[in-house]
């Protein structure tokens, strides 16, 4: 089975996990039961295109366990998704919801499509054609579905329609990450880039580093990006550089963040904000900064651009983007780059997609100073957790966090058994 799972975004999450299982003295016998997803979903979505042709579109979902709960997970539309990405994505879900205590397994679905390539009609056809596909496996009490790349509120609306009228009733719990006037909450949409933000400058803290002067580079203008950069702007924080799949810029006076949001806004992306702060986008991520967040996709940091990173603080806004060997190199080094690693860093989205699952099952909802308030302290906890685990142990902040995720999925498992 093991061999289903390819490629070199599940060879990295594998690679991750046999440190984490030698580290903890997982038998060998207990490993695959720990690291393989327990189901994997593979349907063909067929729709009208606008042109009157019929395209077929290739659709993932998987679930790694539902031992604490139902499986919980983003859903991205991109040109590259294949099965073993997916599942690469599931097993960090995982470990990322059981670090931050939440009752769910991981979980990670997508489309190989380029949506930037679709009209509305077709995005909307594919994405209710994907829901309908996935109606037999998943559900509010066996999988929870959210936005990812190339998916956003709206591709959730449709997904939760296609799910309702099957079932005849409005069921806003089968997916989060909603327009708030369909079931979604508040604050939804930002929580992502403001837990990296918030963690960034708890590392600060740390470090003694004054965030009023400091520097940093967000790598990625999504929606992760784009709140990242605006929740450290508005502590004072200079954005010296950012980037985006269309440009990159670098200017050590100071990026305005608010003027970014409103060319992205307009224009869409990055490209076009500037003639003269134009620049690389790989060697943006080795200009010298206090902060360094990488907020866009996987493996972005290999070993060699670790070797040449300036930043005090990697702040990992994206799953997976720092590969093992590069976490040696950054081992290795004297001047000490401090990371967060991405399972702690980016859990600011999961968390309060379980807030919104929450409140739709009581159909009670919370404020938007309720919702930050409680993610701040949900990220506080896990933060003082990784942190204390690190120092005890004497490991990296990844091994500490993922340490703390795996065991509890471990332990949940031991004590519920093995089925016969």
């Amino acid at each position: 089975m093991k061999f289903l799972y390819s490629g070199p975004v599940f060879e990295m999450a594998r690679q991750q996990f046999d440190v984490i299982a030698d580290h903890l003295g997982i038998a060998e016998d207990e490993r695959d039961r720990l690291l393989l997803p327990k189901r994997a979903i593979v349907v063909s979505c067929p729709i009208h295109m606008d042109d009157g042709r019929t395209r077929v579109f290739a659709g993932y979902r998987v679930q790694h366990h539902l031992t604490l709960g139902p499986a919980k997970g983003g859903t991205r539309f991109a040109a590259n998704v294949d099965i073993g990405e997916i599942a690469a994505l599931a097993v960090w879900m995982s470990w990322k919801c059981a670090l931050a205590e939440l009752p769910y397994g991981g979980a990670k679905g997508g489309v190989t499509v380029d949506p930037r390539t679709l009209s509305v009609r077709e995005l909307e056809n594919l994405s209710r054609r994907y829901m309908q596909e996935m109606i037999p496996f998943v559900g509010p009490r066996v999988d929870v579905m959210a936005p990812d790349m190339g998916t956003n509120e709206q591709v959730m609306a449709w997904f939760m329609d296609t799910y309702s009228m099957y079932q005849g009733v409005t069921v806003p719990e089968i997916v989060t990450g909603k327009p708030v006037g369909t079931g979604g909450t508040l604050g939804r949409r930002e929580a992502t880039g403001h837990g990296v933000a918030f963690l960034a400058f708890r590392a600060m803290e740390a470090l003694a580093i004054d965030p009023v002067g400091a520097t940093a580079i967000v790598q990625g203008f999504g929606n992760v990006g784009m709140h990242a950069v605006l929740g450290l702007a508005a502590r004072g924080v200079k954005i010296v550089g950012v980037s985006d799949h269309t440009a990159a810029y670098w200017d050590p006076k100071g990026i305005v963040a608010r003027d970014l949001v409103n060319h992205v806004t307009r224009v869409g992306a990055l490209s076009g904000f500037s003639t003269e702060a134009a620049i690389d986008a790989q060697t943006l991520l080795e200009q010298p900064c206090d902060v360094l967040a990488p907020c866009a996709v996987e493996r972005v940091i290999d070993a060699d651009v670790a070797r040449r990173l300036r930043c005090r603080i990697l702040a990992e806004g994206a799953n997976g983007p720092t590969t093992p060997e590069a976490d040696k190199v950054l081992a290795e080094r004297n001047d000490g780059v401090f990371v967060i690693p991405d399972i702690l860093c980016n859990a600011g989205g999961v968390i309060v997609s379980y807030f919104e699952w929450v409140q739709d099952l009581q159909q009670y909802f919370w404020s938007r100073d309720e919702v930050m308030d409680r993610l701040e302290r949900a990220l506080d906890r896990s933060w003082t957790m990784v942190i204390a685990r690190a120092k005890r142990d004497g490991v990296a902040n990844r091994t500490a966090a993922m340490a703390i995720g795996v065991e509890r999925v471990m332990k949940a498992k031991q004590a519920r058994g093995l089925f016969p």
